[in-house]
């Protein structure tokens, strides 16, 4: 598999690609959608929740963290991970304007 040339894209475009990635699992809906629910979350809370392994939780974890979709706070042995309210903005707008684009259309007007 090549690299990607990013340098061909807008900045939006690649920005909104790294996060379409980071989203792109089940298990990182999943998680996003329990710290929705409960409006933080602790690891080992995520582990019962989802019945994943640990290792997979973290591995998860740090991916959406990477991206900055979500933060963490030490507390003890623990992290406490909760989603960033600025970036989910971002997240949003940049979809949005994705979506936007597409005029809306009866399904008889499509190709």
């Amino acid at each position: 598999m090549g690299i990607t040339r990013t340098d061909l894209f807008s900045a939006d475009q690649n920005q909104l690609a790294l996060l379409a990635k980071a989203l792109g699992h089940p298990a990182r809906i999943a998680i996003l959608q329990h710290m929705l629910k409960t409006e933080n979350c602790i690891n080992g809370d995520l582990v019962k929740e989802l019945g994943l392994a640990q290792a997979t939780i973290s591995q998860h974890l740090k991916e959406l963290k990477s991206t900055g979709i979500i933060k963490g706070t030490i507390e003890g042995t623990s992290i406490c991970y909760c989603i960033d309210p600025k970036k989910w903005n971002i997240i949003k707008d940049l979809f949005n304007q994705l979506f936007d684009q597409h005029p809306s259309c009866s399904e008889d007007d499509c190709c």
